[in-house]
């Protein structure tokens, strides 16, 4: 008998006749004997349509009271699952956040989960219950309701599956695992069977929308076993773990790609001690995350600082640096916001030279001229422009023979 943690996406909860389905599935994984929490999203579009709600009565609505009512998208699909699995002739319970307890911060929005009071669960769970748990909420220590921002359906699974020390958290989702890259850029990406944390965390990261980058670190902080699979059609799905000896073969595990970057640079800046502070200061100050940076020193004593943020930040990043550039005395300030970032990603990458010169000759192949770079262990990403994008991925996909190796 294994303990199995669920979680069923708004795309599988979108209507009554998907939510049956799902009853019908978890039903069957009780009666192979397993025991179920089943943890769910709000139905597809009804969190956008409760923020619509909200913005009508309010232009900035109140932290605290928008979680209240986006909360209660979750505690709809519960309820009804519950219901469902009644009417199979099986039992099953549903709960908030808030009853199970999950306890959060406070931070309104975008809580972080503290605790799980785990002992109701285990309780229900042994009297034969498939216990059902409305996700990307909870409670802070006052009693407020918390929701814990978009995506935190996935978080909420992974905690309770840590808490309970589930044998598998099963993320069922509207594709049938992780691929070497999206397929609709490149028709021949393959599924994974399984793929580390690590690697799921960069692909995250950069871009890929299949998991919550945050449900990805904490199942890898608990080393809870995740299972990526498709709620509308059967198979293994992709599993995320630890490495293991079984993926030592493979040197690149997958291509990530961002289209959201944008790339802004300063010339002629004094090369001096804490001028990156100096113009990276204002940015962070202003809450814009930056991404790759690259600094450069001239014969003249200068410096031209060159780096990534967003693309929806780059107004507001290039109002700043080009203030910067005034108070500093510096040259002049660029930018380009037709810029994407492609990434190739994979543990194996770090027993194996030569990986970077594949990527870069066969870029080079393809007449993609490469504008940054930014390495790590287990990664390699470039700043291309955005019209070769697909041209990138295709290629890159090809050269590391992605479609062939055996995962």
């Amino acid at each position: 008998m294994a303990l199995l943690v669920y979680k069923f996406g708004g795309t599988s909860v979108g209507s009554a006749e998907r939510i049956k389905a799902v009853a019908d599935k978890v039903k069957k994984a009780q009666d192979s004997g397993n025991q179920l929490v089943v943890v769910l999203s709000a139905m597809s579009g009804e969190t956008n349509r409760l923020i619509a709600l909200a913005k009508q009565m309010q232009s900035q609505p109140t932290e605290r009271e928008m979680d209240v009512l986006i909360s209660t998208g979750e505690q709809v699909t519960v309820a009804l699952l519950a219901m469902a699995l009644h009417d199979l002739g099986c039992e099953a319970i549903s709960y908030t956040g808030a009853q199970v307890k999950i306890l959060t911060d406070s931070s309104f929005t975008k809580a972080r989960i503290r605790k799980i009071d785990d002992a109701k669960l285990r309780k229900d769970l042994d009297a034969g219950k498939v216990v059902v748990v409305a996700g990307f909420q909870g409670v802070d220590e006052l009693g407020n309701i918390t929701t814990l921002g978009r995506g935190g359906s996935d978080t909420t699974a992974v905690a309770i599956a840590a808490a309970l020390k589930a044998d598998e958290c099963h993320i069922y989702t509207d594709v049938d695992g992780v691929y070497t890259t999206d397929p609709r850029v490149e028709p021949k990406a393959r599924r994974l069977d399984h793929i580390t944390f690590e690697e799921m965390l960069e692909m995250a990261s950069l871009g890929s929308k299949v998991l919550q980058i945050r449900s990805v670190e904490f199942a890898g902080k608990y080393n809870v076993a995740l299972r990526v699979l498709s709620s509308f059609k059967e198979g293994n799905g992709t599993l995320i773990t630890y490495e293991d000896t079984q993926m030592e073969s493979a040197l690149i595990s997958g291509i990530a790609f961002n289209r959201d970057e944008a790339k802004l640079t300063i010339t002629g800046v004094p090369d001096l001690p804490g001028i990156a502070y100096k113009i990276l200061g204002p940015i962070a100050e202003a809450n814009i995350e930056v991404d790759m940076i690259v600094q450069n020193i001239a014969d003249d004593a200068t410096t031209d600082f060159t780096f990534t943020v967003d693309r929806k930040d780059y107004q507001r990043a290039l109002a700043i640096l080009e203030q910067t550039c005034a108070d500093l005395g510096a040259r002049k300030v660029t930018g380009d916001n037709t810029i994407v970032k492609v990434s190739i990603v994979g543990v194996g990458m770090r027993s194996h030279a030569g990986i970077a010169s594949t990527m870069f000759k066969t870029l080079a192949e393809e007449g993609i001229n490469i504008r940054m770079i930014a390495t790590s262990e287990i990664k390699i990403s470039v700043v291309v422009d955005e019209k070769y994008l697909e041209l990138a991925v295709r290629a890159l996909h090809a050269a590391f023979e992605l479609d062939k190796i055996s995962a």
